[in-house]
């Protein structure tokens, strides 16, 4: 009796139980619960330490992102756009069509796994896959279909087992521990169908992409995947966690969504997911890593993702800037960083109560045109940085003039030097730069420009002697120094006013007391917490990268002689499609084996040992101080580009001493400021708003806006860096030099 009574009440546990899971994953519940109760995570731990118990950490991970493959790549087809390399005859390369709008061989996707395979395949820890791994539907002769798209996927998922599967496991039937790392992939604009449109809890596609990458993501997360497309992996168990973001919703091209401000929206239900595990990981000593496909890119004319979905994001890497270690996207193709001010954050805004800056969207897939307007937005804003200089010389930003400039007495520039210190602090956000956030964006294999690898490099000091507990050695690190940025937070605890807001309101608003926000606000970090890993070299920062890349124009052998490589008479351009550096040409038959050279990625540039950027690591404030460098329109001396065989390039400005240099960035380039590249930036939407309302003449074109050679070098390496040393030096300079103002922007010149 007493056995068929537990029976009963088991079987009817069990019923309820499938009716409740059946409900959960009907309707999810608007106050979300983590998806892996952290302390007791016996199962996703197991997964994460059967994967790194027969390896030791290396310190470093790889970035791939944006592989594009194309089964229909013709060799030697048309670049053209009514061809994108499918038919015709025209100069697409075996191996890929560099610097064209064509998507990658299938030639090209064996040939980088092969090299993986032979040169990182033991040196790595995990891989962060950033998605857009199906062609762009850009033949209308050959329309994409949703079976395409998932073989395309599962391709590359073949191709990463083949390299890092395991041999030893026949008959383990989970398929999370058939890999030697952890992979974490993620959702692209281009893995889905229609491209950009991912609706509301997309079924469809979240069941097909958890049978795609079931050897990816944990168990555990399957049913918080299925409901919106994103989850986690403990990638170092009970250190490190990598958390796959779904960017598409919060993709502003994506019409069938809306933001992050309703509480219907997925946007907001994943940011709300984010803030509980980004809570959880706090609490019990873990660090993060975020990744995406779209980043979160902003400037003050466009954005990438609704405004009120990076308002959020902001707000959370802010308030968990102890937690996030740094985050990862991809999508522009481009070579770059980003930074989030989080003086912008507005919680209104956050809410949807009211409308901030009236910002286009990027386009979906940025042209070379766009993304050049694009960097050029970025250095104007970043021209606004505090000048790190300022703070270590007292506000001259010269050491050379310093005592030219200052009163002989010693106390008085010690006083002076100490205060321009402070004033830079205070604006940067203390000895941190804790005012800001930092975004890495990696340029693709897809060879828009170059095909690209990234393997990024982090400080793994105290992991392989401690199993357990917390990374992070406070003492070592030590607590903030100088003011306490922490305090300055305090008003997001509740009024949603911005420090700014709070002086200007703060006599007419004297009795009123402020409206609490409609959501949860993450609390933030300690008082007494020291700075996380983004901010303070320590276990887990991200210490540097190397940046890998294919020369196609080498290895494909088509149009290049032994001895050297021609000049590229490839512009950036302004056409929607770019046939390319050899568009127009034909390639001669004299390789009857194509592919002249060896395939290989080879380095671009090392953070770590780079004497452009002087990158020392990638916490926030090296990257601001970069950013800084970057923006400079009359940068100091050493910033220069002059006879400095260091920086590669084949240029010289003038052959003069430092006095006569001073006198030729006066008078030969003029006082170029920030107005002055507003002005441009203003003529250059002025003229696209002109021609859409005006048909030119025959045989006529625009004439391009004059500008001089670039000075600052730091800014020349970060362009010819962001297109993967693809575009020609000339070409650069014509687009991204010193601007020469004054000449009628609409004025039209004969070809």
């Amino acid at each position: 009796m007493l056995l068929l009574l537990h029976l009963h009440l088991h079987l009817h546990l069990l019923l309820f139980s499938s009716v409740t899971l059946a409900l959960a994953f009907i309707a999810a519940p608007l106050e979300q619960h983590p998806l892996l109760p952290w302390h007791t995570s016996a199962q996703n731990a197991e997964v994460a330490d059967n994967v790194s118990k027969a390896r030791k950490l290396t310190g470093k991970f790889l970035h791939v992102t944006d592989f594009h493959p194309d089964p229909f790549y013709k060799y030697h087809s048309s670049t053209e756009e009514d061809d994108a390399c499918h038919r015709g005859q025209g100069p697409a390369g075996i191996l890929g069509a560099e610097t064209s709008d064509c998507d990658s061989p299938i030639s090209l996707i064996n040939a980088t796994f092969e090299w993986i395979d032979q040169n990182l395949k033991d040196s790595i820890d995990f891989i962060i896959w950033t998605g857009d791994s199906a062609r762009h539907d850009n033949d209308e002769e050959i329309p994409r279909s949703e079976k395409q798209v998932e073989d395309q996927n599962r391709l590359l998922v073949t191709k990463f087992v083949e390299v890092f599967g395991k041999e030893d496991n026949i008959n383990d039937t989970d398929p999370t521990n058939d890999l030697t790392i952890p992979i974490i992939p993620t959702f692209g604009n281009n893995d889905i169908l229609p491209h950009n449109i991912f609706a509301p809890h997309a079924i469809q596609w979240t069941t097909k992409y958890s049978s795609i990458w079931e050897k990816f993501i944990p168990e555990s997360q399957r049913h918080g995947f299925q409901w919106g497309g994103w989850f986690f992996v403990e990638v170092i168990p009970d250190k490190l966690v990598v958390f796959s973001l779904n960017t598409l919703y919060f993709f502003s091209s994506n019409s069938a969504v809306d933001g992050c401000a309703d509480r219907l929206e997925p946007g907001y239900q994943q940011m709300d997911w984010l803030r509980i595990q980004l809570q959880f990981l706090r609490d019990s000593g873990k660090k993060a890593i975020l990744m995406g496909h779209v980043p979160p890119a902003r400037t003050d004319s466009k954005l990438s993702w609704d405004e009120t979905c990076w308002q959020k994001y902001t707000l959370w890497m802010q308030q968990y800037r102890d937690v996030v270690v740094g985050s990862i996207y991809g999508h522009m193709n481009i070579d770059h960083f980003m930074l989030q001010d989080f003086n912008e954050i507005d919680l209104k805004v956050m809410e949807g109560k009211v409308q901030s800056l009236s910002r286009e969207a990027f386009d979906d897939e940025l042209t070379a045109q766009s993304t050049a307007d694009y960097l050029e937005e970025l250095r104007v804003e970043w021209s606004e940085l505090p000048d790190p200089d300022t703070a270590k010389f007292g506000g001259v930003g010269n050491f050379e003039n310093l005592e030219h400039h200052v009163d002989s007495d010693r106390a008085k520039r010690d006083k002076r030097k100490q205060k321009s210190k402070r004033d830079y602090l205070r604006r940067i956000g203390g000895e941190w730069g804790e005012r800001y956030s930092s975004s890495l964006t990696g340029p693709s294999v897809v060879p828009n420009y170059f095909p690209t690898l990234r393997v990024i490099e982090y400080n793994i000091t105290g992991l392989d002697r401690h199993a357990l507990g917390k990374v992070m050695d406070h003492e070592a690190v030590g607590a903030r120094q100088g003011e306490n940025y922490n305090e300055s937070q305090e008003e997001f605890e509740g009024d949603g006013v911005s420090p700014e807001r709070k002086k200007k309101k703060k006599k007419k608003n004297k009795h009123r007391k402020p409206k609490k926000p409609q959501f949860i606000v993450p609390d933030p970090p300690s008082s007494t917490a020291p700075p996380g890993p983004a901010y303070s070299p320590q276990t887990l920062t991200w210490l540097g990268y190397t940046q890998y890349y294919a020369n196609l124009t080498e290895i494909n052998d088509d149009f290049v002689s032994d001895s050297a490589l021609p000049a590229s008479s490839d512009s950036i351009g302004g056409e929607s499609w770019h046939e390319g550096k050899h568009q127009g040409e034909i390639p001669s038959e004299k390789n009857p084996k194509p592919g002249g050279y060896k395939f290989e990625y080879k380095i671009e540039y090392d953070t770590r040992h780079d004497k452009i950027f002087q990158l020392r690591d990638l916490t926030v404030r090296n990257l601001v101080e970069l950013a800084s460098r970057i923006g400079q329109y009359k940068p100091k001396r050493d910033d220069r580009i002059g006879n400095d065989d260091e920086t590669g390039f084949n240029v010289e400005v003038k052959d003069c001493n430092d006095n006569e240099m001073d006198v030729y960035i006066e008078d030969e380039y003029e006082e170029t400021t920030r107005e002055s590249y507003e002005e441009m930036v203003a003529q250059k939407k002025k003229y696209k708003k002109h021609k859409k309302h005006k048909k030119h003449k025959k045989h006529k074109k625009h004439k391009k806006h004059k500008r001089r050679k670039a000075i600052n070098k730091v800014w020349f390496t970060f362009v010819k860096r962001a297109y993967v040393g693809a575009i020609d030096d000339p070409n650069l300079h014509d687009e991204f030099g010193q601007p020469i103002l004054g000449d009628d922007p609409f004025e039209v010149s004969e070809l």
